[in-house]
């Protein structure tokens, strides 16, 4: 049987888990809309940039595999709480850096700390979902979505702030998020029978996270510095690349559960698949800056239930496909773990290869994913797995 918690405790427990998806978004979007002043302070050309990326997502793998090793040994909770400590330190150092050597320090402490809490963040996420017995994972990756919309706002609304002690104040928001009560493993059922995982299916569901996030690291890494340099957006304005981007993001995530609900996740993932290659088509052809902003909308809205709905399945491929997967926390939470070395894969894709193939013009680094996003079409069958609502079924109530 799947635990069951006071639908007041679950709540909270969704919520918590939510903070930190929350405090996920706002740190990474506050740092990569401000890749162009980056740039500027250190003198660093788009290569320069890559290679910094790619010592992030590099350390942020890293993080992720000691992620399963201490929640094996403690829980998730534990994780997540080293992980905000961690990403707190290391954000601090960057913004405060008087040398470039410090600031690469506190990046790199900053790109462990992001792999610590991506892979316990979404362990959180798919016990509770497994308590709730039905896909809530889409509104689990909106938390991180509003997140990042209020860093690209903060960013927009301090554009003439240069790097520095001035920022520290967004620190206050991972700090506050230790309180929260995250799942810990004496509340759930003891760990039930061993299950085979079916590390194949896994790795198609792998697949397809690694194209969603080489279009979503490729979107809001590059595109404000494609606004910025291609197109010349005006000064202060390059963070709409991503801001619009994070708003339809929100707005497809926030109704994401409900869509899996009554459409099947094939279906809405099919669909992603074609909307996304246009959007993008639109973003790589877009005469104006303008234009490019209305394809960055579009492809924000596109593709934002793909990275959940891989979550959820793999978890219900690592629970064995049944109700019941939320007593398997250890088996469950080892392949989340390992699962999202996947994100990172896709990060390297987005962040790094769309900045290397686009060194002299990014409309050709942007024009990788718009290729490869088309895979996830043939891939969407793989999703039958997640757990539909039956009819008449009752679940706890959010809202109240």
């Amino acid at each position: 049987m799947t635990p069951s918690l006071p639908t007041s405790s679950l709540v909270r427990s969704r919520l918590a888990a939510g903070t930190a998806f929350f405090v996920q978004g706002l740190l990474f979007i506050s740092l990569t809309t401000r890749l162009p002043q980056v740039q500027q302070k250190w003198s660093l050309d788009e290569l320069a940039v890559s290679g910094l990326l790619l010592m992030v997502v590099l350390l942020a793998g890293v993080g992720s595999v000691v992620a399963e090793l201490v929640a094996g040994r403690s829980s998730s909770a534990v994780v997540v709480r080293v992980g905000l400590v961690a990403a707190t330190a290391g954000f601090a150092v960057l913004l405060v850096a008087p040398t470039f050597g410090v600031f690469a320090a506190g990046l790199a402490l900053y790109g462990l700390a992001l792999g610590l809490v991506d892979a316990s963040s979404n362990m959180q996420a798919v016990t509770v979902e497994h308590l709730y017995g039905r896909p809530i994972l889409p509104s689990f990756h909106g938390f991180w979505t509003a997140g990042g919309i209020l860093g690209t706002l903060v960013t927009l609304a301090t554009a003439d702030v240069e790097l520095g002690p001035a920022l520290l104040p967004l620190l206050f928001v991972p700090v506050a998020a230790l309180a929260a009560p995250y799942v810990r493993r004496d509340r759930l059922a003891a760990p039930g029978a061993a299950v085979a995982v079916p590390w194949r299916r896994i790795a198609l569901l792998g697949l397809a996270m690694v194209l969603f996030y080489m279009v979503d690291t490729a979107a809001t890494t590059w595109g404000p510095v494609y606004l910025d340099g291609t197109l010349d957006a005006p000064t202060g304005l390059t963070a709409l690349a991503t801001l619009p981007y994070l708003v339809a993001t929100l707005l497809a995530r926030a109704v994401g559960d409900r869509l899996v609900d009554r459409h099947g996740p094939v279906w809405l993932l099919r669909i992603s698949g074609v909307v996304a290659a246009l959007a993008l088509a639109v973003i790589v052809f877009a005469p104006t800056w303008v234009v490019a902003v209305v394809g960055f909308t579009v492809l924000g809205g596109a593709v934002a239930t793909i990275a959940p709905l891989s979550f959820s399945a793999a978890g219900a491929l690592a629970g064995g496909g049944d109700a019941s997967a939320g007593d398997r926390i250890d088996t469950v939470d080892a392949v989340i773990a390992r699962f999202n070395q996947f994100n990172y894969v896709g990060a390297l894709l987005g962040a790094v290869l769309t900045g290397a193939v686009g060194a002299d013009d990014l409309r050709l680094g942007f024009a990788v994913p718009m290729v490869l996003v088309l895979g996830i079409v043939p891939l969407a069958t793989q999703f039958a797995i997640i757990r539909r609502r039956v009819p008449g079924e009752t679940v706890p109530d959010p809202t109240r």
